[in-house]
């Protein structure tokens, strides 16, 4: 399984439907606090439709928690639109740990300086960055893609 990890996200439809996707993938979901939203709001459950009972998710309270389950931190990759290395380049694998920001922000610099893969989604100069669902998406079926091609 992959492990999707959402540090500090705010807006409860985005994490719905990340929810959404991991259960469709088989993937965990990892939330770390603060969250901009109770985890029982009602448009989280409404983009996760009745899949969440089905998630396999956990919360931790800080960054530091969630670090604390890493075996390995090599297989760490953090999500940066000011990353250099693309995605498509990465060779992911089974347990892989994938890592989003906030959407206000992304990731802060003192997250993005505990590990060493940082990774970008290749887009357009003309927009900022990818909606945080989207660009779960893209990553997850581009791991899941290798990670089949594999088995």
């Amino acid at each position: 399984m992959l492990n999707i990890v959402l540090i500090e996200p705010e807006i409860p439809n985005n994490t719905g439907n990340i929810g959404r996707l991991c259960v469709g993938t088989e993937s965990r979901l990892h939330l770390v606090h603060p969250f901009g939203f109770v985890i029982n709001d009602k448009n989280l459950k409404r983009s996760g439709l009745d899949y969440w009972v089905h998630l396999d998710v956990t919360e931790y309270q800080n960054v530091d928690e969630w670090k604390a389950q890493i075996s390995d931190e090599s297989r760490v990759f953090l999500m940066s639109s000011n990353a250099i290395v693309s995605i498509y380049d990465t060779k992911f694998q089974d347990g892989d740990w994938l890592v989003f920001g906030k959407e206000s922000v992304g990731l802060s610099q003192e997250v993005l300086a505990q590990f060493e893969n940082h990774l970008t989604i290749p887009m357009s100069n003309l927009i900022r960055s990818f909606n945080i669902a989207n660009s779960v998406a893209f990553v997850v079926g581009e791991a899941k893609r290798q990670i089949n091609l594999i088995i």
